[in-house]
């Protein structure tokens, strides 16, 4: 019998991968949009799954994906203990402070294979058709999909749920789908997406991601309004309870209609999964400690001072350092360039001198981080030496409108020893706030022109985040400028940077980064998102040369151009100083009390726990595990 089972984060064999071949398409293959196919018709090509690039990893009749375990056992109650305070289960709207159990109770068209990029196979649609230009998607779903209340799930759903989030939805939508021309029922389950250009190899992919919402549901109900009434769902859990700002719960649906399909085989094996809010990390701590909370992604302070307690020492808690492949995301200090002072990339680029990376490594986090540079960490999209033959070809072009060193030299931010003295580094940051037009007046930066003495106030929700920020501001106030600290709850930190009410933020949310960057590029930098409200746009980059450079990665034909532009786009953000790039982990650092299974292979591309917006769960409670740790407390 399982026990229960809890887990803390702040918020990620069997079959063999094989080459396939089927007889149908073999002259074919290598021109496919979307690898193997189960037919074509007249150009028309019918497949169970896509990929945006190269073939798909399992074949048609695949049972699993290879980094499940088909016979993990079902039962207990995971907790998760979530920091912060949550006022609306409806996260797919600007309005409130969501909870990320709304997101576990959808399914989308396709379900993610988290063992190649951007790769999806069918969930509520059993296949997909598409022209080999790619002017439109067919989906054809299953007729035995349901909602959790027995309605059957049809094209009507997937057509209300589209132009919902497009009209009412956060801005993010209006960008990723920006594309879509039409959508139409060609049946009560197949549904027709047309696309306003060709080639967009991407977009059949993000709308088969797309969470599908009942329409008998909320054409009843205000959907740009907060609540905390549980929402109908489809998918393998349903919300059970709410305590309104303390926690939800999660409950695995006895009778889940698509419990058996190969996507799900494996996966979701926990009976109940409750968050539990903590208004601070520490306390959350606290809790794992006492065996409240059994699973953490542990911060590094705690990793190398805070795992000196009973259980530890006996070895019912333990630490585990995973690979650490599932993203590609930037951690950095992001500039609101829509502020005078942030306007000139002189002056940006003058402030990242007085971040001293290496000290603040050494001294705060124990000298585990490594320092970040791109906007594609870690990953085949980042930039690094000269650009090559290809990015030339891309950025010749715009050779009078971006800064000559993006064609000269490789980027990097600014070095120090770590002995905390910076006055190199503030000598170079002095000369180009000297050429932008600032000076010392009274021992304070001031603007040569107006007489505005420049200022920064920083935010912070997590007292922890606090030192990040002090350490900071002491290499500022080097420099003469005013800086002031102030912690903020997190829905204070939301809607002040969504109403761009900030100078600087250190932020990883607005920089998410995928193996296969697209559609979503168009929100995070592109121009047209600047100005909108809540949008990923956070540093209010406004750029003619981005805004082209986008487009080249959407509409690219193979994953070398896709790579090609990506790096060429990184060297153009990278040389305007948006963003002053702080830090990130190469691995996983995991604490655990010692109750888990987990498979014997790990998927590439997740850790096998649940995430914000991804329910990747193919871990389970050990039964013999969980009652020797009853026993022994």
């Amino acid at each position: 019998m399982a026990g229960r089972l809890r887990m803390s984060g702040k918020g990620i064999g069997g079959i063999v991968p094989k080459r396939i071949v089927l007889s149908l398409c073999v002259a074919l293959l290598a021109a496919l949009p979307f690898g193997p196919v189960l037919a074509e018709d007249a150009g028309i090509i019918k497949s169970y799954g896509i990929s945006r690039f190269g073939e798909l990893q399992y074949p048609p009749d695949f049972k699993h994906y290879g980094y499940v375990n088909p016979d993990a056992p079902k039962g207990g109650t995971v907790h998760k203990a979530m920091t912060g305070a949550f006022d609306s289960l409806n996260p797919f709207i600007i309005k409130g402070q969501w909870s990320s159990a709304a997101y576990h109770i959808y399914d989308s068209l396709l379900a993610d294979s988290f063992d190649e990029v951007n790769t999806r196979y069918g969930l509520l649609a059993e296949t997909v058709e598409y022209p080999r230009d790619l002017s439109w998607v067919i989906f054809n779903m299953r007729p035995e999909a349901r909602w959790h209340d027995g309605t059957p799930i049809t094209s009507d759903d997937v057509i209300f749920t589209f132009n919902t989030l497009v009209k009412k939805g956060k801005p993010l939508y209006r960008y990723y789908y920006a594309n879509v021309e039409k959508v139409e029922a060609l049946g009560p389950h197949r549904v027709k997406f047309t696309f306003n250009e060709t080639g967009n190899r991407e977009l059949p992919t993000i709308i088969g991601q797309m969470n599908i919402l009942p329409k008998h549901y909320w054409e009843s109900r205000d959907f740009e309004a907060t609540t905390l009434e549980p929402p109908l769902g489809s998918g393998p859990y349903r919300i059970s309870r709410v305590d309104p700002g303390r926690s939800v719960t999660l409950e695995r649906v006895p009778d889940y209609w698509g419990k058996d399909l190969p996507v799900n085989v494996g996966r979701n094996n926990f009976d109940k999964i409750v968050l539990d809010y903590y208004r601070d990390d520490s306390i959350a701590f606290e809790a794992f400690k006492a065996g409240k909370v059994d699973y953490r992604a542990e911060t590094v302070r705690n990793w190398a001072t805070a795992y000196d307690f009973p259980a530890f020492k006996s070895g019912k808690v333990k630490k585990l350092e995973l690979p650490k492949n599932d993203d590609a995301s930037l951690y950095a200090f992001a500039y609101n360039t829509r502020r005078e002072k942030f306007s000139d990339p002189r002056v940006r680029e003058a402030l990242a001198y007085a971040w001293d990376f290496t000290w603040v490594n050494q001294n705060l986090y124990h000298g585990m981080y490594v320092q970040s540079r791109s906007y594609f960490r870690d990953s085949e999209m980042a930039a690094t030496g000269l650009p090559s033959k290809a990015e030339l070809a891309l950025l010749e072009p715009y050779r009078n409108q971006v800064p000559a060193r993006v064609f000269t030299e490789e980027y990097n931010p600014p070095s120090t020893d770590g002995s905390g003295n910076i006055r190199s580094n503030l000598r170079t940051a002095f000369r180009l706030l000297k050429e932008a037009g600032w000076e010392i007046r009274n021992n304070k930066l001031t603007n040569v022109k107006t007489g505005e003495v420049f200022s920064i106030q920083f935010f912070y929700v997590q007292s922890e985040d606090e030192k990040l920020y002090a350490a900071f501001a002491r290499g500022l106030n080097s420099l003469g400028i005013q800086t002031s600290l102030r912690q903020v709850d997190a829905s204070e930190a939301i809607r002040r940077i969504d109403s761009r009410d900030f100078d600087i933020y250190a932020t990883t949310r607005y920089f998410a980064q995928s193996h296969s960057p697209g559609n979503e590029q168009r929100e995070y930098f592109g121009s047209a998102a600047a100005t909108i409200e809540g949008s990923n746009n956070i540093t209010g980059i406004h750029d003619p040369v981005v805004d082209g450079l986008i487009e080249k990665i959407i509409f690219a034909k193979t994953k070398d151009d896709m790579l090609t532009a990506t790096r060429a786009m990184d060297r153009v953000l990278q040389w305007s100083f948006y963003t002053i790039p702080l830090f990130h982990s190469a691995v996983h650092r995991i604490g655990i009390w010692d109750r888990f299974g987990r498979p014997e292979r790990m998927a590439k591309y997740a850790l096998g726990f649940n995430y914000v917006y991804s329910f990747d769960d193919t871990w389970w409670i050990d039964p013999e595990k969980d009652k020797a740790i009853r026993a022994a407390r």
